[in-house]
């Protein structure tokens, strides 16, 4: 019985349908963003930030983000490690690389550092964060599924095709991903989302961590849509 009850709370795959319509709710996410907010959208300090790309992605896909935040009055920068396809190193030799990153940033700028990361890219954002908590000011993370089991997304099946191989997390790296950074973080997730579980992007609700739900966004518009431009830059604006 007990095993059973287990089973019935694992996290599920979105829906199918959910994940056919993905292309289409981009786009019309991609549109609605053109449009922009209703209203005026805070400006910032001109602190940096660091955007980093989703899984199969680059910085191309976040340009339209990182255009209208420097617009805001942000330092902008992208990840610049060409198309996300996961680690091609040890995890924290690859993290050390992108900490390199982040350090020249924070060198350059003599400031902290805002760190937001879209899908797998939120997870490079909180792993820096727990490494180098003194160099970043906060993480916003975009449908980032950090307290998800390894098959509760859509998203397996494209690392394996990338990677050429069987595609497998193991248990020690989801328990390491799923602890929050000591730095203030937010978590931005959508209830429609067709790629990945909606509520393996919720932490525990602290001092430190929120999770915001951005009513009928989709995975592949989360870097577009004007609700979550909006709920970013009143984030960015908070003193920390």
């Amino acid at each position: 019985m007990l095993e059973k009850l287990i089973d019935d709370f694992k996290l599920q795959p979105p829906h199918a349908v959910l994940l056919a319509l993905e292309p289409l709710r981009a786009i019309s996410d991609y549109v609605a963003g053109i449009v922009g907010p209703a209203e005026a959208l805070p400006r910032g300090d001109g602190h940096p930030v660091i955007v980093f790309p989703g899984l199969a992605l680059s910085g191309a896909a976040t340009a339209d983000l990182r255009v209208r935040l420097q617009q805001l009055g942000y330092e902008l920068y992208d990840w610049e490690q060409g198309v996300n396809n996961w680690p091609d190193a040890d995890f924290d030799e690859w993290l050390q690389r992108l900490g390199a990153h982040l350090q020249r940033i924070h060198a350059r700028h003599g400031r902290s550092v805002s760190l937001i990361g879209w899908s797998l890219g939120g997870i490079y954002a909180r792993e820096l964060a727990k490494k180098y908590p003194k160099l970043v000011r906060q993480v916003i993370t975009l449908a980032t599924p950090f307290t998800d089991t390894g098959d509760s997304t859509h998203a397996g099946w494209i690392l394996t095709l990338l990677n050429g191989a069987a595609y497998a997390v193991d248990e020690a790296l989801l328990k390491r991903l799923s602890v929050d950074p000591p730095v203030p973080s937010a978590s931005i997730y959508s209830q429609t989302d067709g790629v990945v579980a909606w509520q393996g992007c919720q932490g525990k609700e602290t001092r430190c961590h929120r999770n915001i739900e951005v009513n009928r966004v989709s995975h592949m518009g989360m870097v577009h849509h004007p609700d979550v431009l909006r709920v970013v830059a009143d984030l960015l604006v908070e003193p920390c």
